[in-house]
């Protein structure tokens, strides 16, 4: 049977890890070797691809954190959530939804979508 709360876990934690180092073994964790991520405004392909777009984001809204909103629905290999993007105590600057397949009981391909963005 598919963890699918874990899976979302270990996929907030890679993109939640600012260190480097710690990242990379977050992301191989999370995502197969052959990871594709897609949504409106960036994309990336494997790990490095990945790790990529996590420094990306860390850059741009430095001490900013991934968090669920509302609950992981899942069935056989698809998943999707929604999560926020903001500063630690604060209402979410960013949100949005991602939808994914799973393969091997890590994210294999993931398409993003931008539900709040500010102006």
């Amino acid at each position: 049977m598919t963890d699918y709360n874990a899976i979302t876990e270990a996929y907030f934690a890679a993109w939640n890890e600012t260190d480097a180092t710690a990242r990379k073994a977050l992301v191989e964790a999370a995502f197969t070797t052959g990871v594709s991520y897609r949504d409106p405004i960036m994309q990336g392909d494997g790990h490095d691809g990945i790790d990529a777009l996590i420094a990306g984001v860390h850059g741009q809204f430095p001490g900013f954190r991934f968090k669920l909103k509302g609950k992981v629905d899942g069935f056989g290999d698809n998943i999707r959530f929604s999560w926020g993007l903001g500063p630690d105590g604060t209402e979410a600057v960013i949100e949005g939804s991602d939808f994914a397949i799973i393969k091997d009981g890590r994210l294999s391909i993931i398409t993003g979508f931008l539900d709040k963005v500010p102006g």
